[in-house]
């Protein structure tokens, strides 16, 4: 699993599994975000169960579900709040990573 630093605070990087958050855990971080819709693909794991295991080993989980290429204003809200939320630093993911580093990025548009 590569994890692809945006910023001091979050990583991004594709789906993850269950079988991931112990190395996610151990890579340091304290909380995870998926911005992918549960049943987006064949093989993904619900966010429900996800969750869950993350929970089991002591890390923060949210769900903050965009659809790809269409991330709207209250997306950007609902992730700007998850990241305020959640001890740093954060992990997010989605399909492939792309989304999540969308938001962090209209999150700094000026």
């Amino acid at each position: 699993m590569v994890f692809q630093r945006i910023s001091s605070k979050l990583s991004v990087c594709p789906q993850i599994a269950t079988s991931d958050l112990p190395k996610i855990k151990a890579a340091g971080f304290k909380g995870i975000i998926c911005n992918r819709p549960d049943g987006e693909g064949a093989n993904q794991p619900s966010f429900a169960k996800i969750e869950k295991a993350a929970y089991e080993i002591g890390l923060a989980a949210l769900y903050v579900p965009v659809q790809p290429g269409a991330a709207s204003k209250k997306d950007v809200t609902s992730f700007r709040k998850a990241l305020e939320d959640l001890e740093s630093p954060v992990l997010a993911y989605c399909g492939s990573g792309m989304r999540s580093a969308s938001l962090w990025s209209l999150l700094h548009e000026r």
